[in-house]
């Protein structure tokens, strides 16, 4: 009896652990199925939460870091070009102290090749000076009616002219007031009646010779008293 009963029971009510169809409840003793949520253990949501933030802190050094690689790079930069602008300054400068060393150089050497010129033209001059005064004397003591004289006048006028073309000119001072920078007194004459004032060159021996202010030969004169 007891034995028949217990298996209708069993056939009403379904075998024990085994769930009845249509019933979605789980029966005693049925093992339940976890979702992935649920079967993560809480250390490892901790885990997970905390990482995140540390992620993002990572990520913001390095932006920073990035950042403050760039400005480093940009101060280099400038450095390079201040370096560079002072080389391109110190440069200039050397080349205008070059240009303006050469440039006094260049007046120096003209100055220099002027006085040289000068004093070669003032050397020929008088090494030529005694031979027109002697073409003087002859063209004073010639006579008239010589065949020679136009010969010694045409030799005088080219020597006076190839003097001149060099910047040589000849001075007869008479009339001028006595200058000892420019005449030499060779002697000295009483004032004549109604004539020059004393101090006055009232004959010339020798004409003279200057270039430019540079007297070659000064004028030999004789000066009233």
């Amino acid at each position: 009896m007891t034995d028949s009963r217990q298996s209708i029971d069993e056939q009403q009510h379904g075998s024990p652990g085994v769930d009845a169809p249509g019933d979605g409840a789980p029966r005693p003793g049925t093992a339940e199925t976890l979702a992935p949520e649920a079967s993560e253990s809480p250390e490892s949501r901790a885990t997970g939460a905390d990482a995140e933030p540390g992620a993002g802190a990572e990520g913001s050094a390095s932006g920073a870091a990035g950042g403050d690689g760039d400005i480093a790079e940009i101060e280099g930069d400038l450095d390079e070009l201040v370096k560079i602008a002072a080389q391109r300054d110190e440069y200039l400068a050397l080349a205008q102290r070059t240009q303006a060393d050469f440039e006094n150089y260049r007046k120096r050497v003209a100055r220099e090749s002027a006085g040289a010129q000068a004093r070669g033209v003032v050397s020929l001059a008088k090494e030529l000076l005694p031979a027109l005064d002697n073409l003087d004397r002859a063209l004073e003591a010639a006579a008239e009616d010589d065949p020679l004289l136009e010969g010694v006048r045409f030799v005088r006028s080219e020597l006076s002219a190839a003097l001149a073309r060099v910047g040589i000119e000849s001075f007869s001072p008479v009339g001028e007031p006595f200058d000892p920078a420019l005449h030499e007194a060779m002697a000295s004459t009483e004032q004549p009646a109604g004539g020059a004032a004393s101090g006055t060159v009232v004959e010339v021996y020798q004409p003279g010779y200057r270039l430019g202010a540079t007297v070659i030969r000064p004028a030999r004169v004789v000066v009233a008293a």
